[in-house]
């Protein structure tokens, strides 16, 4: 996995401002599957073609051998660029010759309801741990903060409780924790079935 130094991991910064994002009719999502350590680079040409991304990235703490502590900044879905735009942003993002794998989402508002809350954490320096596979848990939303109204499922992880918030798209997710006062039930139990069969994945 490569290590990435903190700069921008989205653009433009108010992507998941925009009220339309994820509706519009000619446009969507396409989750592009890049060749080994080439997120980064994906990223910079993407800024240069002024085409829309995400890509989620999380600071790791790592204790080197000599003991000192190392921050890191990693991608929280290896080798995954998101790409909002139209079919020819697609091709152009296709075309710089970092990608590997084109998968298009069908349900684009699930996606961007998911990615705008991981972006959410992100921006408010939460420690953010993948989850390489869902987990069924209790569902919950934040109840106050600046994080307010952020929902997902409560696992537990060492003993303690996480928040998960998951993206279907990948059948992936990222948790981070919290106290159980921070949270309200939402009333439903959410399997790993469910999970699964909220999305469907197209290759293109």
């Amino acid at each position: 996995m490569p290590y990435l130094r903190e700069e921008p991991d989205i653009f433009p910064l108010d992507l998941f401002e925009r009220e339309d994002l994820g509706i519009e009719e000619d446009c969507g999502w396409w989750g592009m599957y890049t060749r080994s350590r080439q997120e980064k680079k994906l990223m910079e040409q993407l800024r240069t073609l002024e085409i829309d991304f995400y890509c989620p990235i999380a600071r790791v703490r790592r204790r080197t051998p000599a003991g000192r502590i190392h921050t890191a900044h990693l991608p929280i879905f290896s080798n995954y660029v998101f790409v909002h735009g139209n079919e020819m942003d697609r091709y152009r993002a296709v075309s710089t010759g970092r990608v590997s794998k084109c998968l298009k989402v069908i349900d684009g508002i699930a996606l961007t309801r998911e990615l705008r809350q991981l972006q959410q954490l992100l921006s408010k320096g939460k420690l953010v741990r993948p989850e390489a596979r869902l987990q069924p848990g209790k569902p919950v939303r934040i109840r106050s903060g600046p994080l307010r109204n952020i929902e997902g499922a409560i696992i537990r992880r060492e003993g303690k409780s996480r928040l998960l918030i998951s993206v279907k798209f990948l059948e992936q997710g990222a948790s981070v924790a919290l106290e159980d006062w921070e949270v309200e039930p939402l009333g439903r139990v959410v399997t790993a079935e469910r999970m699964r069969g909220d999305v469907t994945i197209n290759a293109s």
